[in-house]
Order: structure tokens, then sequence, then C-alpha cells
């Protein structure tokens, strides 16, 4: 542990300070910090090797097998511009020797399946790396600018953020999951109430969440304004390694002390809260799902995906939902996988050979409707209800469409009856 003696910390500032070498770290501290991994995507990679190519003097990748770039917005390619724009990245990868995930699946997904360890700082140019805090990991998005710097020089700079705790308590009643949870978070705050802060979850009922149940408070931690979401790993976290076969070290699962200081803390009964719905056109217009459904909102289209809630977790939740029913004509339930891993496994349960005959549509993993730019696009008037990661307008085609968010759940539920309702009723 590089001699370093971590006291009165919490765990953010704790990986923080490991990496920048230094025995103590407290909140508005601008740090210089090593980086684990970098990693891009095709949303924005090319503005990053225009910069690499026409700014720098340089033309040195820091550490190559640091380096990470993901194929997954654009899945397979809808247009000739898009081509263009990830051959740049395969010919780059190629020329510098970079690891790279074409098709394979969204790019957090990748980072926590094959790369990310307890404790490792992660910095790419996505939002919503912030994912990889549910393995007890720094994950944090930046600019295409900024991803440049640490793919050269292997470092960042960061200022030490303060720290929002969620004490969580209780068990979720039928019907209600961790989607929910974080959606009602997202809604008490509001989408500016953790600006640049680490929102860390804990209490008594965190471990008893799976990692998945993790990346998904994580993940969107960022639609609150964070700069990353953590939980404190655990024995889950380790059975979760020894699961998939890879290899961690027990030093780096770093816990916030007793005594550390936060800025705010929440507490959160999991026992009564319902099945959420977030409304046009903000992820913090949030209400409960029993209210919204007397509304009758009638959709045309709902999405289970994104790196929010495409895992098998939630996967096996629509599967319940929809075997032995149908979804209701002229509607489109689109399914994608958050990877092939998962794609796989839900072969491999039978999971979806049930999507298949409720008359959902199974897509090849990537980010899928949630981006909005090729596949399933909303036409002018249009409703989705989605477990993407946002609603904004025109996030998934027509400006003038619109996009409710649920859990997989709800959406698999709404699909079934034609319009938003509480998945609790077609729960056995």
């Amino acid at each position: 542990m590089l001699g370093l003696n971590f006291v009165d910390m919490t765990i953010t500032e704790k990986i923080l300070a490991r990496a920048a070498k230094k025995n103590w770290t407290k909140p508005g501290e601008i740090i210089t910090v090593a980086v684990d991994w970098c990693m891009t995507n095709d949303a924005t990679t090319h503005v990053s090797i225009d910069i690499f190519n026409d700014k720098l003097n340089t033309k040195k990748i820091y550490d190559p097998d640091r380096t990470i770039f993901v194929i997954d917005h654009n899945v397979p390619s809808e247009s000739i511009k898009t081509t263009q724009v990830q051959n740049k990245m395969r010919k780059f990868a190629k020329d510098y020797n970079i690891k790279l995930h074409d098709g394979e699946g969204i790019c957090h997904q990748i980072l926590l399946e094959k790369y990310v360890l307890p404790g490792q700082i992660v910095v790419a140019a996505d939002s919503h790396t912030c994912s990889m805090g549910a393995i007890g990991a720094f994950g944090t998005g930046v600019g295409s600018t900024d991803f440049v710097g640490v793919m050269v020089t292997g470092k960042t700079w960061l200022k030490v953020p303060e720290t929002i705790k969620f004490e969580l308590e209780g068990q979720f009643a039928q019907g209600v999951y961790a989607r929910d949870l974080i959606l009602k978070i997202i809604g008490d705050i509001k989408t500016d109430g953790a600006t640049y802060m680490a929102m860390e979850f804990g209490g008594p009922a965190i471990r008893k969440f799976t990692v998945d149940d993790r990346i998904v408070l994580c993940n969107l931690a960022v639609e609150a304004g964070a700069k990353n979401g953590i939980v404190e790993p655990d024995e889950v976290i380790e059975q979760y390694f020894k699961r998939i076969g890879r290899c961690y070290d027990k030093n780096m699962f770093f816990k916030s002390d007793t005594n550390c200081k936060y800025e705010k803390k929440h507490n959160y009964n999991l026992s009564i809260l319902e099945p959420a719905i977030v409304s046009p056109h903000q992820v913090d217009n949030y209400d409960v799902v029993v209210k919204i459904e007397k509304d009758n909102i009638f959709i045309d289209q709902g999405f289970i995906g994104s790196c929010n809630n495409g895992r098998i977790e939630e996967l096996r939740i629509a599967s319940k939902i929809l075997k032995n029913k149908k979804v209701k004509p002229k509607i489109k339930l689109i399914i994608s996988p958050a990877s092939r891993t998962v794609f796989l496994q839900a072969l491999e349960e039978g999971l979806v050979e049930i999507f298949l005959n409720s008359g959902a549509i199974v897509l090849n993993p990537n980010c899928s409707v949630c981006w909005g730019a090729c596949q399933a696009v909303l036409g002018e008037g249009e409703v989705m209800i989605s477990t993407g990661t946002r609603n904004f307008k025109g996030r998934a085609g027509s400006p003038d469409s619109y996009i409710y968010l649920g859990s997989s759940a709800t959406v698999a539920a709404s699909c079934v009856a034609g319009k938003i309702v509480d998945p609790r009723n077609l729960i056995k």
C-alpha cells in the first residue's frame, strides 16, 4: 500500500490519496493522480484522435495496455459518416497497440467485466463512468481534451470531492428494485443536488445488493451532478470476482472511516419505496407509477437496456413479466443486453426465447435506443418508456417525442398493457 496511512477519510478520499501518493486528502484540494485505466468510445473518440494528431508534438501513448477503445454507441454502423469515424478508431488502435472492443457491448459493462478492480481510478470520455464505483473503484467522465491528456501522460488532475452519504435500510417490497431507488434519490436531491460530489451508498441494506444493483446506483450518480458514485467493496464483491475468475487485491478494498466527514447524509427505508416513473424531459421529474397510471399514458415503444439497466438481473425481471404474455399490438419493445457476455447468459437461461415469443425485438449489445442515434429512433409525438439513462428532449429521436423512465419491470408491464402501468399487478 506504498506505506500510506489513511485516517478519518471517506473511501473516495482514500482512493484519490493513494493515486496521488499522499497520506491524506481533503475536499476542495487539487491533486494530480495516476490513472489505472483510461477509456473512450465511438461517440467522441474521433475528436480525441484529431486533438492527438493535430495539437500535440508527442506521438506516444503512455501505456497502451491501460488504454481502452470501445465501439458501442452506433453498432452496427448506420451511416457512411459513422463508419468513417469507427474506422478511424480501429486504425488508431491498431497503430498504437490499444485495446479495442468492437461491438462487444457497452463500454462501462466491458470495463467492469474485464478490467477494473477495487481501489483503482478510471477516467473515460463518457459521463456514466461513475458506474465503476459499484465495485469500489473511482470512475469519472472527462471531455475529449482531458482524455487525450490522460492517454499521453497516465495522469490527470482532480479536485477532491465532498461526499454525500446515502444510508439504506430495510428491503425492497415485491416489484421494487434498485432502479426505483436511484430514480427516487435523484428526484429528491434534483439534478444539481450532488454537483462535483461523491455519492456514497451504504447502510445495512447495501450488503444485500448484488453487483448489478450497485451498478444501477453508481451509474446514475452523474444525473444528480455527482463526480462519482461509490459503494464500499465487501464479500459480495469478493464472490463476484471469484465467480468470473478475476484476481483482486483485498488491500485495495477501501472503506470509509467512522470519523470521516460527510457533507450531507440522507436516510432511505427501502421497504416503503414504490415503483418509480420519471416524466419528460428531466431525470428528476420523479413520481410513483401508481399515481401516473391513472393518467392513461399510452406508449408507442419500450426499451430495456443501456449501461444502467441492461444486465442479466434486469433481463430476468422482464422475462418473469413477459413469460406467456404478449406485447400489445403496434407497440415495439426493444431489448438490448449490456454486453455479449450478458447476451449469452440470457440465451442459456432461455430469456431470449421468452422475449421473442412475447413479440419483443432483441438487438445486439450496444447503447442502442438510450443513445437514440441508430436503433428504434422515435418519431414526432411518439412516447417511449425506457430503462435508459436520460429522458432529455430529443434524446432518442425527434425533439417532439416523449421519454419516460422506469425499471425493467415497469417497462415490460407497460408494453403488455399498452400504457404506463404499475408492474406489481403483473408480478406473481
